[in-house]
């Protein structure tokens, strides 16, 4: 399934789509003004759906566009479900998608 980015908060400039098991964010920063601080760009990242660990920054943020991290995140995506033929082990244990481990 392709990601689908959305801003589910109006006043930051917050991105977030999920896909196969897989949750994506995509925040923009800069070293001064409202939001989040940090080096100027847009900062991809992404982690297991169903469970609460940390997020996992994508290789190239912050991106210089949207457009450059939604790509990052599209293909790490692809490399996520491309390379695992069986479920992620985050979700192994996920019996609302029918898998145990």
């Amino acid at each position: 399934m392709p990601l689908q980015f959305h801003r589910p908060v109006e006043n930051i400039e917050i991105w977030s789509a999920s896909s196969d098991g897989f949750s994506f964010v995509i925040s923009f920063g800069s070293p001064t003004g409202p939001g989040f601080h940090g080096r100027t760009g847009y900062l991809a990242s992404w982690r297991p759906l169903y469970r609460n660990d940390g997020a996992i920054k994508i290789s190239g943020s912050p991106f210089r566009t949207l457009a450059e991290a939604e790509g990052a995140c599209r293909d790490m995506a692809e490399h996520l479900t491309a390379t695992t033929d069986t479920p992620h082990p985050s979700m192994m244990n996920d019996t609302r998608r029918g898998w145990r481990a």
